[in-house]
Protein backbone atom coordinates (compact mmCIF):
# COMPACT_ATOMS: atom_id res chain seq x y z
CA UNK A 1 0.00 0.00 0.00
CA UNK A 2 0.80 3.40 -0.91
CA UNK A 3 0.44 6.53 1.36
CA UNK A 4 0.35 10.53 0.39
CA UNK A 5 0.50 13.33 2.83
CA UNK A 6 -2.90 15.00 3.49
CA UNK A 7 -1.88 18.44 1.97
CA UNK A 8 -0.45 20.45 4.23
CA UNK A 9 -0.05 18.33 7.12
CA UNK A 10 1.74 15.59 8.14
CA UNK A 11 -0.92 13.36 8.58
CA UNK A 12 -0.24 10.06 6.26
CA UNK A 13 -3.22 8.48 4.34
CA UNK A 14 -3.53 5.05 1.84
CA UNK A 15 -4.02 5.91 -1.12
CA UNK A 16 -6.99 3.90 -1.13
CA UNK A 17 -9.69 5.20 1.47
CA UNK A 18 -12.88 2.64 2.44
CA UNK A 19 -16.37 4.26 1.91
CA UNK A 20 -18.31 2.91 4.15
CA UNK A 21 -21.64 4.39 2.73
CA UNK A 22 -23.41 0.60 2.89
CA UNK A 23 -22.91 0.55 6.84
CA UNK A 24 -26.46 -0.28 8.16
CA UNK A 25 -28.69 -0.53 5.09
CA UNK A 26 -27.14 -3.21 2.66
CA UNK A 27 -24.61 -4.42 4.99
CA UNK A 28 -24.83 -5.28 8.70
CA UNK A 29 -22.65 -4.17 10.99
CA UNK A 30 -21.03 -7.73 11.16
CA UNK A 31 -20.20 -6.96 7.57
CA UNK A 32 -19.11 -3.55 8.47
CA UNK A 33 -16.68 -5.09 11.11
CA UNK A 34 -15.65 -7.77 8.37
CA UNK A 35 -14.78 -4.92 5.56
CA UNK A 36 -12.98 -2.85 8.83
CA UNK A 37 -10.66 -5.66 9.53
CA UNK A 38 -10.33 -6.60 5.92
CA UNK A 39 -9.41 -3.32 4.53
CA UNK A 40 -7.08 -2.26 7.51
CA UNK A 41 -5.06 -6.16 6.73
CA UNK A 42 -4.49 -4.46 3.28
CA UNK A 43 -2.87 -1.31 4.66
CA UNK A 44 -5.79 0.93 4.05
CA UNK A 45 -5.56 3.69 6.87
CA UNK A 46 -8.38 5.97 5.55
CA UNK A 47 -12.26 5.80 6.59
CA UNK A 48 -14.81 7.69 5.15
CA UNK A 49 -18.34 7.98 6.36
CA UNK A 50 -21.01 11.03 6.98
CA UNK A 51 -23.28 11.50 9.77
CA UNK A 52 -26.25 10.85 6.89
CA UNK A 53 -25.23 7.33 6.14
CA UNK A 54 -26.19 5.34 5.05
CA UNK A 55 -27.42 5.93 1.52
CA UNK A 56 -31.32 5.29 1.24
CA UNK A 57 -31.13 6.82 5.06
CA UNK A 58 -34.36 8.21 6.95
CA UNK A 59 -34.80 8.86 10.79
CA UNK A 60 -34.69 5.61 11.70
CA UNK A 61 -31.34 4.89 10.37
CA UNK A 62 -29.10 7.74 9.72
CA UNK A 63 -26.34 7.92 11.84
CA UNK A 64 -25.93 4.02 11.60
CA UNK A 65 -22.42 4.00 9.88
CA UNK A 66 -21.16 5.87 11.93
CA UNK A 67 -21.99 3.57 15.04
CA UNK A 68 -21.01 0.38 13.17
CA UNK A 69 -17.63 2.27 12.77
CA UNK A 70 -17.67 3.25 16.43
CA UNK A 71 -18.27 -0.55 17.61
CA UNK A 72 -15.12 -1.44 15.83
CA UNK A 73 -12.94 1.50 16.77
CA UNK A 74 -14.19 -0.14 20.30
CA UNK A 75 -13.00 -3.47 20.00
CA UNK A 76 -9.67 -2.09 18.09
CA UNK A 77 -8.79 1.06 20.26
CA UNK A 78 -4.89 0.14 19.91
CA UNK A 79 -5.35 1.22 15.75
CA UNK A 80 -7.21 4.38 16.53
CA UNK A 81 -4.00 6.41 16.50
CA UNK A 82 -2.94 4.57 13.02
CA UNK A 83 -6.19 5.30 11.47
CA UNK A 84 -7.74 8.19 9.74
CA UNK A 85 -11.30 8.92 10.51
CA UNK A 86 -13.24 11.05 7.96
CA UNK A 87 -17.12 12.47 8.76
CA UNK A 88 -19.35 15.00 6.80
CA UNK A 89 -21.79 16.98 8.11
CA UNK A 90 -24.82 17.68 5.94
CA UNK A 91 -26.30 20.35 4.66
CA UNK A 92 -29.38 22.00 3.74
CA UNK A 93 -31.72 21.72 0.12
CA UNK A 94 -32.01 17.49 0.46
CA UNK A 95 -34.69 16.52 2.20
CA UNK A 96 -33.33 15.63 5.72
CA UNK A 97 -34.17 17.65 7.95
CA UNK A 98 -34.86 14.71 10.43
CA UNK A 99 -31.12 14.78 10.93
CA UNK A 100 -31.35 18.29 12.72
CA UNK A 101 -33.53 21.50 12.47
CA UNK A 102 -32.17 23.74 11.52
CA UNK A 103 -29.98 21.66 9.00
CA UNK A 104 -27.34 24.43 8.47
CA UNK A 105 -23.54 25.22 9.39
CA UNK A 106 -24.40 27.70 12.27
CA UNK A 107 -22.22 27.28 15.28
CA UNK A 108 -24.84 25.64 16.86
CA UNK A 109 -25.52 23.22 14.08
CA UNK A 110 -21.63 22.53 13.24
CA UNK A 111 -20.89 21.88 17.62
CA UNK A 112 -24.14 19.52 17.82
CA UNK A 113 -23.44 17.48 14.50
CA UNK A 114 -19.21 17.26 15.60
CA UNK A 115 -20.57 15.95 19.40
CA UNK A 116 -22.78 13.70 17.76
CA UNK A 117 -20.25 12.12 15.37
CA UNK A 118 -17.70 11.78 18.11
CA UNK A 119 -20.29 9.92 20.30
CA UNK A 120 -21.63 7.86 17.64
CA UNK A 121 -17.75 6.87 16.60
CA UNK A 122 -16.74 6.06 20.18
CA UNK A 123 -13.33 8.71 19.63
CA UNK A 124 -12.20 11.65 21.03
CA UNK A 125 -11.29 13.34 17.46
CA UNK A 126 -12.10 13.35 14.09
CA UNK A 127 -8.93 13.63 11.99
CA UNK A 128 -11.11 14.76 8.62
CA UNK A 129 -14.23 17.10 9.05
CA UNK A 130 -15.82 17.91 5.90
CA UNK A 131 -18.78 20.27 4.85
CA UNK A 132 -20.82 16.87 2.73
CA UNK A 133 -22.25 19.71 0.55
CA UNK A 134 -22.81 23.46 0.37
CA UNK A 135 -25.44 25.13 1.99
CA UNK A 136 -26.16 27.66 -1.11
CA UNK A 137 -28.18 26.43 -4.06
CA UNK A 138 -25.54 25.11 -6.58
CA UNK A 139 -25.84 23.44 -9.66
CA UNK A 140 -24.54 19.83 -8.74
CA UNK A 141 -25.56 16.17 -9.48
CA UNK A 142 -26.12 16.78 -13.28
CA UNK A 143 -28.07 20.15 -12.67
CA UNK A 144 -28.12 23.14 -15.26
CA UNK A 145 -29.50 26.34 -15.27
CA UNK A 146 -28.37 27.99 -12.18
CA UNK A 147 -30.80 29.98 -10.24
CA UNK A 148 -29.53 31.41 -7.36
CA UNK A 149 -30.37 34.98 -6.25
CA UNK A 150 -28.83 37.13 -3.05
CA UNK A 151 -31.67 35.96 -0.91
CA UNK A 152 -31.32 32.47 -1.15
CA UNK A 153 -27.96 32.08 1.02
CA UNK A 154 -26.37 34.60 3.40
CA UNK A 155 -22.48 34.44 2.91
CA UNK A 156 -21.17 32.98 6.05
CA UNK A 157 -18.17 31.00 5.10
CA UNK A 158 -15.66 33.06 7.29
CA UNK A 159 -18.29 32.36 10.37
CA UNK A 160 -18.15 28.34 9.05
CA UNK A 161 -14.46 28.73 9.29
CA UNK A 162 -13.86 30.43 12.56
CA UNK A 163 -16.12 27.66 13.93
CA UNK A 164 -13.67 25.18 12.86
CA UNK A 165 -10.50 27.05 13.96
CA UNK A 166 -12.56 26.55 17.90
CA UNK A 167 -13.24 22.88 17.28
CA UNK A 168 -9.51 21.96 15.99
CA UNK A 169 -8.60 24.13 19.35
CA UNK A 170 -10.75 21.77 21.61
CA UNK A 171 -9.43 19.10 19.94
CA UNK A 172 -12.30 17.56 18.61
CA UNK A 173 -11.29 17.82 14.66
CA UNK A 174 -7.95 18.21 13.10
CA UNK A 175 -8.12 18.79 9.53
CA UNK A 176 -10.86 20.13 7.25
CA UNK A 177 -12.44 19.40 4.00
CA UNK A 178 -15.33 20.38 1.82
CA UNK A 179 -17.17 17.83 -0.50
CA UNK A 180 -19.45 17.88 -3.80
CA UNK A 181 -18.18 21.51 -4.35
CA UNK A 182 -17.20 23.72 -7.22
CA UNK A 183 -13.98 26.21 -7.98
CA UNK A 184 -15.87 29.20 -6.65
CA UNK A 185 -16.70 27.93 -3.46
CA UNK A 186 -13.09 26.48 -3.08
CA UNK A 187 -11.12 29.51 -3.72
CA UNK A 188 -13.61 31.18 -1.34
CA UNK A 189 -12.55 28.92 1.60
CA UNK A 190 -8.99 29.30 0.77
CA UNK A 191 -9.19 32.99 0.34
CA UNK A 192 -11.08 33.47 3.68
CA UNK A 193 -8.80 31.61 5.43
CA UNK A 194 -5.70 33.39 3.96
CA UNK A 195 -7.06 36.22 4.67
CA UNK A 196 -8.33 35.64 8.52
CA UNK A 197 -5.33 33.68 9.27
CA UNK A 198 -7.99 30.89 9.59
CA UNK A 199 -7.67 26.82 8.83
CA UNK A 200 -7.26 25.74 5.81
CA UNK A 201 -8.89 23.55 3.69
CA UNK A 202 -6.91 20.24 3.08
CA UNK A 203 -9.47 17.97 0.61
CA UNK A 204 -12.44 18.26 -1.31
CA UNK A 205 -14.25 15.13 -1.68
CA UNK A 206 -15.80 15.17 -5.30
CA UNK A 207 -17.16 12.51 -7.85
CA UNK A 208 -14.75 11.30 -10.30
CA UNK A 209 -14.52 8.57 -12.82
CA UNK A 210 -14.61 7.37 -16.46
CA UNK A 211 -18.36 8.74 -16.26
CA UNK A 212 -17.72 12.23 -15.03
CA UNK A 213 -14.39 13.71 -15.55
CA UNK A 214 -15.94 17.24 -14.51
CA UNK A 215 -13.37 17.45 -12.33
CA UNK A 216 -10.67 18.08 -14.89
CA UNK A 217 -12.04 21.42 -16.24
CA UNK A 218 -11.51 23.49 -13.23
CA UNK A 219 -10.73 21.88 -10.36
CA UNK A 220 -8.17 20.24 -10.88
CA UNK A 221 -5.85 23.24 -11.42
CA UNK A 222 -7.18 24.92 -8.55
CA UNK A 223 -6.44 21.43 -6.31
CA UNK A 224 -2.67 21.38 -8.04
CA UNK A 225 -2.11 25.31 -7.52
CA UNK A 226 -3.32 25.52 -4.25
CA UNK A 227 -2.30 22.28 -2.51
CA UNK A 228 -5.60 20.79 -2.03
CA UNK A 229 -5.91 16.91 -2.38
CA UNK A 230 -9.00 14.98 -4.26
CA UNK A 231 -10.72 12.34 -2.16
CA UNK A 232 -12.09 10.87 -5.36
CA UNK A 233 -15.25 9.21 -4.57
CA UNK A 234 -17.58 6.88 -7.22
CA UNK A 235 -14.59 5.94 -8.97
CA UNK A 236 -16.89 3.01 -10.61
CA UNK A 237 -19.69 5.26 -11.27
CA UNK A 238 -22.11 4.02 -8.54
CA UNK A 239 -21.13 0.42 -9.57
CA UNK A 240 -22.28 1.11 -13.27
CA UNK A 241 -18.14 0.89 -14.72
CA UNK A 242 -17.99 -2.96 -13.74
CA UNK A 243 -19.81 -3.79 -16.12
CA UNK A 244 -22.77 -5.53 -14.53
CA UNK A 245 -25.75 -3.47 -15.28
CA UNK A 246 -25.45 -3.51 -19.04
CA UNK A 247 -27.37 -6.47 -19.59
CA UNK A 248 -29.88 -6.14 -16.31
CA UNK A 249 -29.89 -4.50 -13.08
CA UNK A 250 -29.81 -7.07 -10.79
CA UNK A 251 -31.74 -6.65 -7.31
CA UNK A 252 -30.10 -6.12 -4.38
CA UNK A 253 -27.65 -3.93 -6.42
CA UNK A 254 -26.95 -0.58 -5.53
CA UNK A 255 -29.15 0.78 -8.72
CA UNK A 256 -31.83 -1.88 -8.08
CA UNK A 257 -31.99 -0.62 -4.66
CA UNK A 258 -31.79 3.28 -5.18
CA UNK A 259 -32.89 3.72 -8.56
CA UNK A 260 -33.28 7.57 -8.12
CA UNK A 261 -29.95 7.90 -9.30
CA UNK A 262 -31.05 8.44 -12.83
CA UNK A 263 -27.99 10.49 -13.73
CA UNK A 264 -25.67 6.84 -14.07
CA UNK A 265 -28.86 5.44 -16.03
CA UNK A 266 -29.19 7.25 -19.42
CA UNK A 267 -28.19 5.87 -23.20
CA UNK A 268 -24.66 7.19 -23.03
CA UNK A 269 -23.95 5.74 -19.91
CA UNK A 270 -24.56 2.38 -21.43
CA UNK A 271 -22.68 2.83 -24.76
CA UNK A 272 -19.46 4.14 -22.98
CA UNK A 273 -19.32 1.75 -20.03
CA UNK A 274 -19.97 -1.21 -23.10
CA UNK A 275 -16.55 0.86 -25.29
CA UNK A 276 -14.94 1.18 -22.17
CA UNK A 277 -15.53 -2.82 -21.29
CA UNK A 278 -13.97 -3.43 -24.53
CA UNK A 279 -11.14 -1.55 -24.45
CA UNK A 280 -10.39 -3.18 -21.07
CA UNK A 281 -10.40 -6.73 -22.37
CA UNK A 282 -8.47 -6.19 -25.38
CA UNK A 283 -5.86 -5.11 -22.34
CA UNK A 284 -6.77 -8.40 -20.30
CA UNK A 285 -8.19 -6.36 -17.94
CA UNK A 286 -11.78 -5.54 -16.13
CA UNK A 287 -13.75 -2.47 -16.62
CA UNK A 288 -13.31 -2.36 -12.78
CA UNK A 289 -9.98 -2.21 -13.23
CA UNK A 290 -9.23 -0.14 -16.02
CA UNK A 291 -11.64 2.87 -14.06
CA UNK A 292 -10.26 2.18 -10.84
CA UNK A 293 -6.55 2.47 -12.48
CA UNK A 294 -7.56 5.83 -14.38
CA UNK A 295 -8.76 7.52 -11.27
CA UNK A 296 -5.62 6.60 -9.23
CA UNK A 297 -3.42 7.69 -12.23
CA UNK A 298 -4.57 11.03 -11.68
CA UNK A 299 -1.79 13.57 -10.17
CA UNK A 300 -4.19 15.38 -8.02
CA UNK A 301 -5.94 12.26 -6.26
CA UNK A 302 -4.67 12.03 -2.82
CA UNK A 303 -7.07 8.89 -2.29
CA UNK A 304 -9.16 7.15 -3.84
CA UNK A 305 -12.72 6.32 -2.22
CA UNK A 306 -14.21 2.96 -2.88
CA UNK A 307 -17.52 0.96 -1.25
CA UNK A 308 -18.34 -2.40 -1.63
CA UNK A 309 -21.36 -4.70 -0.12
CA UNK A 310 -19.33 -7.81 -0.64
CA UNK A 311 -15.60 -8.92 0.73
CA UNK A 312 -14.88 -10.40 -3.02
CA UNK A 313 -15.48 -6.71 -4.24
CA UNK A 314 -13.77 -5.38 -2.05
CA UNK A 315 -10.57 -7.02 -2.68
CA UNK A 316 -11.24 -6.85 -6.41
CA UNK A 317 -11.66 -3.04 -6.20
CA UNK A 318 -8.32 -2.98 -4.27
CA UNK A 319 -6.13 -5.03 -6.19
CA UNK A 320 -6.92 -2.51 -8.72
CA UNK A 321 -4.83 -0.05 -7.38
CA UNK A 322 -2.18 -2.46 -8.36
CA UNK A 323 -2.88 -1.65 -12.41
CA UNK A 324 -0.38 0.71 -14.54
CA UNK A 325 -1.88 2.81 -17.71
CA UNK A 326 0.63 3.71 -20.27
CA UNK A 327 0.31 6.92 -22.45
CA UNK A 328 -1.26 5.01 -25.30
CA UNK A 329 -3.95 3.39 -22.92
CA UNK A 330 -4.80 7.04 -21.70
CA UNK A 331 -4.84 8.43 -25.35
CA UNK A 332 -7.57 5.63 -25.81
CA UNK A 333 -9.93 6.70 -22.88
CA UNK A 334 -10.07 10.34 -24.20
CA UNK A 335 -11.41 9.15 -27.65
CA UNK A 336 -14.04 6.83 -26.09
CA UNK A 337 -14.48 10.25 -23.73
CA UNK A 338 -14.44 12.61 -26.50
CA UNK A 339 -17.15 10.53 -28.02
CA UNK A 340 -19.39 10.52 -24.71
CA UNK A 341 -18.75 13.48 -22.77
CA UNK A 342 -19.36 13.22 -18.89
CA UNK A 343 -22.52 11.12 -19.61
CA UNK A 344 -23.08 10.95 -15.79
CA UNK A 345 -22.46 14.40 -14.39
Amino acid sequence: MKYNFLPNSSLEVSEICLGTMTFGNQNTEAEAHQQLDYAFERGINFIDTAEMYPIGGNEHIFGSTERYIGTWLAKNQHKREKLVVATKIAGPNRGMGYIRQPLDFSKKSLHEAVDLSLKNLQTDYIDLYQTHWPERVMNMFGKRGLTETDTQWQDNVLEVLTVFDGLIKEGKIKHIGLSNENPWGVMKFLNEAEKHNLPRIATIQNPFSLLNRLFEVGLSEICMRENVGLLAYSPLGFGFLTGKYLNSTPPNSRMGTFPNFVRYTNENCYKVTQLYQELAHSLGLTVTELAIAFVHHQPFVTSTIIGATTLDQLEENINAFEVRLTDEVIAAIDRIQELHPNPAP
